[in-house]
């Protein structure tokens, strides 16, 4: 069975609304490629090593239509490589509409994206989601998931679409490596997915430590 990985890039206050640029999702959002100005090489590079391997795109379908509109014209620019590996790989697009599946490799799925998923998963080793936001909720409430890469980016915005927003429900992640920083802030945490559902536990306990 393949490796579900959601690649996620949010600010502090966890929004991952239209990182990349202005027209990505300007509907009431006036922060449109809030991502651009604090990228780096590292960072750069995590971005580069997080989809090595990747033999599948899983995506919503407004960031399909953005990567669809922009990577088939990037191969021997300065994002190639990921360009090559995008436009070379499938691609597999969660809509309840039309999309337009021109770009090479595209297929829609059908209305049980759980079951959908599933399969996808029976046909491939590892599957990227990028941002996808909407599609991201559903993956998360039915644990459809393995991986998340999250990078945080050291502003605040106070508005947008968040991350996780709603989708959730009670899991446990185990940590995959340590945090690792960029020059301008921004910290890549990789988590798995883990067995169970959080425990509690009372902090003023003596044996924690903690109260008087």
């Amino acid at each position: 069975m393949g490796l579900i990985h959601l690649e996620l890039f949010a600010t502090l206050d966890l929004v991952g609304q239209a990182p990349g640029g202005p027209d990505e999702d300007p509907i009431g959002f006036s922060f449109g490629g809030w991502q651009a100005p604090l990228m780096d090489e590292v960072s750069g590079a995590q971005v580069g090593a997080a989809y090595e391997g990747t033999d599948a795109l899983l995506l919503g379908r407004r960031t399909y239509d953005i990567f669809a509109a922009f990577w088939p014209r990037q191969e021997g620019g300065e994002d190639g490589d990921i360009a090559t590996l995008f436009n070379r790989v499938p691609k597999y697009v969660a809509s309840r509409g039309r999309p337009d599946l021109s770009w090479a490799g595209s297929s829609q799925l059908g209305p049980d994206l759980a079951g959908a998923v599933r399969e996808i998963r029976d046909r491939h080793e590892h599957i990227k989601v990028v941002g996808s936001l909407n599609l991201v909720q559903t993956l998360l409430r039915e644990h459809l998931f393995d991986r998340v890469d999250l990078w945080l980016h050291p502003i605040l915005l106070g508005r947008g679409k968040k991350i996780f927003d709603g989708g959730q429900v009670p899991t446990n992640l185990r940590l995959l490596a340590p945090p690792a920083a960029g020059g301008a802030g921004t910290v890549h945490l990789q988590y798995g997915l883990a067995e169970g559902t959080p425990g509690t536990g009372d902090m003023s306990s003596p044996d924690r430590g903690v109260g008087g």
